[in-house]
């Protein structure tokens, strides 16, 4: 069998993560295994395990994708607003706020994480990681809020 190319790589993985949300969010993720992933795919579990180690890592690249740019929009907005906090606090909540209602895959996410996921077993440590990445946004939203 002929090596795949990095860019060949790098699709399959794609692919797999776009099988994976579809699939968590018609069937939910406990109810949803790395075979019947691999099988809509069109690839081998070992195909899946050599992109992730197991469905909670699957499961957490999605959501940390899904998540990706938001550090990116402070960034952004606090040079477009240097001296207003509220007006950077308040564009990223929109932004958050269209994108779980424009972007399919960010409400596809939401949608899981609320409805879809029981947070047990190896999912506890996902919860528990993107529960500190919460604390860490709440915080930062209320230093940036002191600067008012």
């Amino acid at each position: 069998m002929a090596r795949k190319t990095k860019q060949q790589a790098l699709e399959t993985r794609q692919h797999i993560l776009d099988v994976a949300l579809r699939l968590f969010s018609q069937q939910g993720v406990s109810s949803t295994s790395l075979a019947a992933i691999a099988k809509e795919a069109g690839v081998t579990r070992g195909a899946i395990y050599w992109h992730f180690k197991n469905k909670s890592d699957l499961f957490n690249e999605i959501w940390v994708l899904s998540e990706a740019n938001i550090n990116d929009l402070e960034v952004e907005y606090r040079a477009k607003f240097p001296n207003d906090p509220l007006s950077v606090v308040r564009e990223i909540l929109v932004y958050i706020l269209e994108a779980t209602v424009t972007e399919k895959r960010r409400r596809l996410m939401m949608e899981i994480i609320f409805h879809k996921c029981e947070f047990v077993g190896e999912m506890v440590t996902l919860q528990e990681a993107q529960r500190s990445l919460c604390l860490e946004s709440y915080d930062r939203i209320e230093q940036t809020l002191k600067e008012c």
